[in-house]
């Protein structure tokens, strides 16, 4: 079993970028099943109705999201007629939406998809991710054959501790929220998966998505400014990882990450990955 997920998906650019690259990606590396970051795919910061039926149109399995969830207001009157998009599982009681979920693969298999958020540094107030994990787990078990876990989280080291937290029984831990691949793929001793951020999808002229020059100017202002989406040509960042069903465990993952050259060579080309891995 082969299961793709895509980071942080940045705005209309993300999405478009997501729209031409999936269904080569779908037949290339032969993927079974979808999962898709959208908390950031609505203008930069949330996710509305219609972006969300946008993706699922892409043959997107399931959407996670973090903690941009409720910056679109007309998202949470709606979210529970979404079977298959997620918010974090450690909101209190009583919000809607839910943190968990079994869907089936191409295959034929069944894959679980659970969210959570971290606390350090998130700025929310947040039940307790570690104990919430364990929770969504009690409720999957026996009904999948893999387990996918979005860990949207800034601190590295609570994404870490998540990854040794759940190995050997889960088959996917995959950080998400800084928008910055990491270097660190691997499957864990137990047979998990694990990257501390698998980075973003959407403008890579930019600070993490949005128009560079407003940031700058937050950094040395101080003052506040408004981020919008940054233009120009896009990077696709995600994970591809290989699942044995009979166990559950991972047998490998691959970090994807490529970029559309500037427009006509200009500004950063050279730092371009002109041949899109897994496009050759």
């Amino acid at each position: 079993m082969r299961l793709l997920f895509v980071a942080d998906l940045v705005g209309k650019p993300g999405r478009r970028i997501l729209r031409e690259s999936l269904p080569g990606l779908r037949r290339t590396h032969r993927v079974d099943f979808v999962v898709v970051n959208g908390e950031n795919a609505a203008g930069g910061n949330g996710l509305t109705p219609a972006v969300a039926q946008e993706l699922f149109a892409l043959d997107v399995d399931v959407i996670t999201l973090g903690n941009h969830a409720w910056d679109k207001r007309d998202l949470a009157p709606a979210i529970d007629g979404f079977p298959r998009l997620l918010r974090p599982a450690n909101y209190p009681p009583g919000v809607p939406g839910r943190g968990g979920l079994v869907a089936p693969a191409r295959d034929g298999t069944r894959v679980a998809v659970i969210n959570v958020m971290g606390r350090v540094f998130a700025g929310a107030h947040l039940d307790c991710p570690f104990r919430a994990v364990e929770h969504e787990l009690e409720e999957v078990r026996g009904q999948a054959d893999a387990v996918l876990v979005d860990f949207h989280a800034e601190a590295t080291s609570e994404k870490v501790c998540m990854g040794w937290f759940l190995d050997g029984r889960v088959s996917a831990v995959l950080g998400t929220h800084t928008h910055i691949q990491t270097a660190d793929a691997t499957v864990l001793p137990g047979g998990s998966a694990y990257i501390t951020d698998a980075g973003m999808t959407g403008p890579w002229l930019s600070s993490l998505g949005v128009e560079r020059e407003p940031a700058i100017a937050r950094f040395l202002t101080q003052m506040p400014v408004r981020f919008d989406v940054a233009p120009g040509p896009c990077q696709f960042n995600g994970v591809l990882v290989d699942v044995d069903p009979a166990t559950g465990r991972a047998t490998a993952i691959e970090a994807l990450a490529w970029r559309e050259p500037a427009v006509d060579g200009g500004e950063g080309a050279a730092f371009a990955l002109a041949t899109p891995r897994g496009f050759a």
